[in-house]
């Protein structure tokens, strides 16, 4: 019987952050990031090993923070790399990095799973209103007469960095289409594991004619994922992270850790504005109450380590709507 027509079915679409990667500063190299992936690639294999379908989204800031650098050094020989395509590289690399470490963890438990990673634009509305008021930070830092030359010659976009140097912004519009989405949907039916909108997609827009066009800018990933999740229909939309639960009052005193809130209080807590961490939590959670608000069953914020005891209810922070 064709996969996408099984009664128990269960469709997961997975976001992993690209920093879950890079352990810290002493373990940045592809090694140490390919070793990373592995631990996370061995709990999302054990989920699909249970009767999961699953989708992979994943993050790529330290990833194309580190293409620029080289491209920055390098510029004296060679030309510079764009953002956008920075977006495609990292999408093939962290995806070969999570495909091989699949395979191997299913060879090892027996599993019969096919897996792809699909290079995915992400379509931004050309209007969106993040195109004029730039605020993500991509590149190292310059001094003050690097950065003024950028704006002049370039047309970037810069800033200065609390005292630390100046650095180049670009803006962060929210996915509107997954644009390989009929793709990734025959994968899922046909029982491929798919790795796909990595970094949250290569941000495109279209012109008048539909013609789409690679932009200088950076999609939340964990909004594209939580896209994809409704696009396709998900039983689940479960964020991976740093922590094992998400809390409230996060860093005071008062925290506490949530094992369930519903929707309603998802909101809630979110407009209160003290408890998730801007630029942390909090675009994991506004992703969250997007995908129940337009349909999604259930969501689940935890840690790699624990996604099997989350999925049994054992811990994580599992957002349902009322």
């Amino acid at each position: 019987m064709p996969n996408n027509q099984q009664s128990d079915r269960r469709v997961a679409v997975i976001a992993i952050g690209g920093n879950s990667l890079v352990k810290d500063k002493a373990h940045r190299t592809v090694e140490d990031q390919y070793q990373a992936a592995g631990e996370t690639a061995y709990h999302i294999a054990q989920m699909i090993k249970s009767g999961w379908d699953v989708a992979i989204g994943h993050g790529n800031g330290p990833q194309v923070g580190f293409i620029l650098r080289r491209s920055e050094l390098a510029r004296h020989e060679l030309h510079e790399v764009p953002l956008d395509v920075c977006g495609a590289d990292t999408q093939g690399a962290i995806g070969y990095a999570l495909q091989q470490n699949l395979y191997n963890h299913f060879l090892n438990m027996g599993i019969n799973k096919p897996i792809a990673t699909v290079v995915t634009q992400v379509e931004v509305d050309r209007n969106d209103p993040a195109f004029q008021n730039p605020t993500k930070p991509i590149g190292t830092f310059m001094d003050e007469p690097e950065a003024l030359r950028r704006k002049r010659d370039e047309d970037w976009d810069v800033v200065e960095d609390a005292g630390r140097g100046w650095r180049r912004v670009v803006p962060s519009p929210l996915p509107v289409r997954v644009v390989e989405l009929n793709a990734v949907k025959k994968l899922i039916d046909d029982g491929v594991v798919v790795i796909t909108v990595g970094g949250g997609g290569i941000p495109v827009v279209a012109d008048d004619a539909g013609h789409l066009k690679g932009i200088a800018a950076v999609i939340d990933k964990d909004f594209a994922s939580g896209l994809l999740a409704n696009s396709i229909n998900a039983d689940l939309y479960l964020i991976s992270t740093a922590v094992e639960k998400g809390a409230l009052n996060f860093g005071t005193p008062d925290e506490t850790w949530v094992d369930h809130m519903t929707l309603s209080e998802a909101k809630g807590y979110l407009e209160e504005g003290i408890h998730f961490k801007k630029g942390s939590m909090a675009p994991k959670m506004q992703a969250v109450i997007w995908f129940l608000e337009n349909g999604g069953k259930e969501a689940i914020i935890t840690d790699p380590g624990n996604i099997e005891r989350a999925l049994a209810g054992e811990t994580g922070t599992r957002i349902t709507p009322d």
